[in-house]
């Protein structure tokens, strides 16, 4: 299974579209998942649009837009807790190491935004992915976002800069 793992668009707040590459790459994705800060009504419409199979939660910019805070989802035989990360970046990992494991066991993986950075570690066991902003809002200097590739338990994860 293909997955488009993004985060922190911030249209129109911050920026105005979606790098067209990164839209190919998330159309052609077999589920997509958003950690949230998608910014309006409208950017969530058009992710609904460009991926049909979505798992999002709210980021702090998104008060209005009726998403969970926490989402669970098994893809390729590996489970997903997605959760935006608010907060200070001072215990960013804990945060989302937390929400983890209040929300599956600890062999799930946590995937998080808010930073606007690119991480891929493991803290207290649970491997924690943040893909950065898929459209470079500040304070991000790129635009960033990972795929991955699950099956039978197994994940690997590629990082696609523009």
């Amino acid at each position: 299974m293909e997955i488009a793992i993004v985060s922190d668009t911030h249209i129109p707040s911050r920026e105005q579209s979606i790098p067209d590459a990164f839209q190919e790459r998330i159309a052609a994705a077999d589920h997509v998942v958003h950690a949230g800060d998608f910014d309006s009504k409208g950017a969530l419409a058009d992710m609904r649009e460009l991926a049909p199979e979505l798992t999002a939660v709210a980021g702090n910019m998104d008060p209005q837009v009726g998403l969970p805070d926490v989402a669970s989802v098994e893809l390729g035989g590996v489970e997903f807790v997605v959760t935006h990360g608010t907060g200070s970046p001072r215990g960013y990992e804990r945060r989302v190491e937390t929400a983890v494991r209040e929300h599956a066991d600890s062999d799930a993986i946590g995937v998080a935004g808010h930073t606007h950075e690119l991480l891929d570690t493991t803290h207290n066991g649970v491997r924690l992915l943040n893909p950065g902003s898929l459209t470079g809002a500040q304070p991000a200097t790129r635009a960033t976002m990972l795929t991955a590739t699950a099956a039978e338990g197994d994940l690997s994860v590629t990082v696609h800069e523009q």
